[in-house]
């Protein structure tokens, strides 16, 4: 989840600046680079990225209070949590038909063949969105006034103690080891978030003075450089080939010039993640275990499942691929129902098969077309619309969520690589993560 972009970030981190400018953040063969080699806005942001880290955990703090406020009342109603809320997002009117059309018609491009009908919940989702926040807002600052909030310990409190209380809703109290539990893996991205910010603005300032100086002592403009190195050897033209040829020529160049970096990333939390007993594909004594936690109505997880499987095959024999279910509910109505599904597919063998037709028909999710995708793979369909409907299998995808919550998951797809969620949901990102963990 990324609940602030390092953009509105870097307004937190205007505060008076904490170390100097003159701090060396790069060593290099001839050349130190410091934090006034930086852009002024990523300078504003190392001076004050403990700033930022503490904003970001007072607004988690705030989305944890909100969260247990609406856990009281559901809980003095007799309902559901999610139904209150969705309750309160019901009270806002649907946009006119005119401003639908109008949202439509601008976004055309990038809708493809889309019609207006089947785009038509999108746009309004969208259009919604700012009115529901705001609705939401007003009815925590209401349910805040029903419910006795007390406040504890500072959320940024430096001696801050596990066992330390941070805030109480009607007397059941949140200590700051649950804090930290629960938005581990947040709390983590938003530090790494401004650790890649940072990174890769002096990444791009020592390249590119390499690049000068290597062009220079061969006596070429660093244009006719770059393009001897890079453009000149394109054969396809394809993004990827062209982000190949600016590694190969980045790594060469840190390499001959002792490129070395002293702004430290941050660790990444290492947890044990179960694989309960759930689909899987690869050796189960492989040295790499990839858990993928997925809703299966979400475009993300779709448009992430065929990156991530070609890059599986590029490891033969030495990854454990594991599919695990985190239904978003409060997002996508017809997602438990696709989990039952893929569990029911599972029970005859055909897990991965059927998740591949949901993937691709996350817009007819409804139970007709659950079954009809059953009958295509030759399931047997009565026996699948019986497994769908048993308790047991929604137990199954209730605890998937549940061990996914504990892990600290909040969106989907969340990928561990043995043990470590993997930040950057690319092709190079899961080879990066699959690789560091082989030479472990």
């Amino acid at each position: 989840m990324r609940f602030i972009s390092i953009t509105l970030l870097l307004i937190s981190a205007c505060a008076a600046f904490a170390q100097k400018p003159d701090t060396v953040l790069v060593t290099s063969t001839g050349k130190d680079f410091t934090v006034s080699d930086l852009s002024p806005d990523a300078q504003k942001l190392y001076q004050g990225q403990d700033s930022v880290i503490a904003e970001a955990r007072k607004q988690l703090l705030k989305f944890f209070v909100n969260e247990r406020l609406v856990e009281a009342e559901a809980t003095a109603r007799g309902v559901s949590a999610e139904s209150l809320e969705e309750a309160e997002k019901a009270k806002i009117p649907n946009p006119a038909e005119t401003e639908i059309k109008a949202v439509y018609d601008a976004n055309r491009a990038s809708l493809g063949d889309q019609t207006l009908d089947q785009s038509r919940k999108r746009i309004v989702e969208y259009l919604r969105r700012d009115a529901e926040t705001k609705a939401l807002d007003a009815y925590y600052e209401n349910l805040a006034a029903r419910h006795k909030v007390v406040y504890g310990k500072d959320v940024n409190a430096a001696d801050l103690k596990p066992m330390e209380t941070l805030f109480s809703v009607d007397g059941k109290s949140v200590s700051a080891g649950e804090f930290e539990n629960k938005y581990k893996l947040t709390l983590y991205d938003q530090r790494a978030d401004v650790y890649d910010a940072i990174r890769g603005q002096i990444e791009n300032v020592v390249l590119s003075s390499l690049i000068e100086r290597d062009a220079a002592a061969e006596k070429i403009d660093a244009s006719d450089y770059i393009a001897r190195e890079i453009s000149n050897k394109l054969k396809d033209y394809s993004d990827d080939e062209r982000a190949g040829l600016e590694k190969a020529l980045k790594d060469k160049l840190f390499a001959k010039y002792a490129v070395n970096f002293l702004i430290k990333e941050p660790a990444p939390p290492v947890q044990s993640v179960s694989t309960d007993d759930d689909p899987a594909q690869g050796p189960a004594n492989a040295p790499v275990t990839v858990v993928m936690f997925s809703d299966f109505q979400c475009p993300a997880c779709s448009a992430t499942h065929p990156v991530l499987k070609k890059v599986l095959a590029e490891y033969p024999g030495k990854v454990r691929f594991v599919v695990r279910d985190f239904p978003l509910t409060s997002l996508h109505e017809n997602a438990f129902r696709a989990a039952l599904a893929a569990n029911a597919a599972n029970a005859q063998g055909k897990f991965f098969e059927y998740t591949e037709i949901l993937y691709t028909h996350q817009n007819a999710l409804d139970a007709a077309s659950l079954s009809k995708y059953a009958a295509d793979l030759g399931l047997n369909v009565k026996q699948f619309e019986l497994d769908l409907s048993l308790e047991k299998t929604a137990a199954e995808v209730r605890k998937d969520m549940a061990d996914g919550k504990a892990y600290g998951i909040t969106g989907t797809p969340t990928i561990f690589v043995n043990g470590i969620a993997v930040r950057h949901l690319s092709a190079e990102g899961f080879r990066e993560a699959i690789d560091r963990a082989l030479k472990k």
